[in-house]
């Protein structure tokens, strides 16, 4: 099966994706795109997988870089791949050749560039990273390579929906503490429950953050089992495991 990418026109002239699950080697609860090793898929299928990405970006499985993820709000510099991979949750680069990329299963999954700089980055924003400043980061890195807010363009790929992230009265009250004005991102739900708006969220603080132009694809992986792996999902299913979907982008 082809590979199922999705492309944005914010970042026309930077190659780049959010893969889906569609055109992958992996069966069961991972059938499809599985890229992430710290699933309990194959070893050598999620290889497979990653190698299918890395040609679709015209570079080696070796040249598809990473961080290990830990919802942090950190970002780091990379020029080649490193083992072990740097501990973080956001990535740039002004190397050619240089495939950035991220793992998510509901998270948002968030490519950046500077077209005009050849700069570009790469970040995993869940809850927590984008609460605590993982997106800001991975700006502020950007211009430490010659990058400008006023020229750099983010696009957050599929994650999940407003509809879909029901969270408990704790969770708001983490946001209502940072922020009081946050509170516009959730809506009641049933009982003592509410729905958070991450992508809304996100876009905000790409927004406030001063980068030229920010938007998200639309695409929500709770909602859309064929083409998304959710973790969410895997959970009110019952599901032993998830796959990981991968976004990427390279100069």
């Amino acid at each position: 099966m082809t590979l199922d990418i999705i492309t944005y026109p914010l970042l026309e002239g930077v190659r780049h994706g959010f893969f889906t699950r569609l055109g992958g080697a992996s069966s069961g609860v991972f059938a499809g795109l599985n890229c992430g090793y710290g699933s309990s898929d194959q070893h050598e299928i999620v290889t497979i997988n990653r190698s299918r990405v890395a040609g679709m970006l015209g570079v080696t499985t070796e040249q598809l870089v990473g961080v290990h993820q830990v919802h942090s709000a950190d970002a780091v510099a990379v020029t080649k791949p490193a083992s072990p991979s740097p501990i973080a949750d956001g990535l740039v680069t002004a190397t050619e050749g240089v495939a950035l990329s991220i793992l998510t299963a509901d998270c948002q999954p968030v490519l950046f560039a500077d077209p005009m700089a050849r700069v570009i980055g790469a970040a995993h924003a869940g809850w927590k990273g984008a609460l605590h400043g993982v997106l800001e980061a991975t700006i502020t890195q950007m211009e430490n390579l010659g990058a400008t807010r006023a020229a750099i363009v983010a696009v957050i790929g599929p994650c999940i929906s407003w509809d879909n992230y029901e969270v408990g009265p704790e969770f708001r009250d983490t946001f209502i503490a940072a922020d009081p004005g946050f509170d516009r991102f959730f809506r009641r739900g049933i009982d003592d429950r509410f729905h958070f708006d991450l992508p809304g969220f996100g876009l905000l603080q790409l927004q406030q953050s001063g980068i030229r132009s920010a938007a998200w694809t639309h695409h929500c992986t709770y909602a859309d089992p064929r083409r998304f792996y959710s973790y969410r999902r895997s959970v009110h299913e019952k599901q032993a495991d998830y796959g990981r979907l991968i976004a990427a982008i390279r100069l």
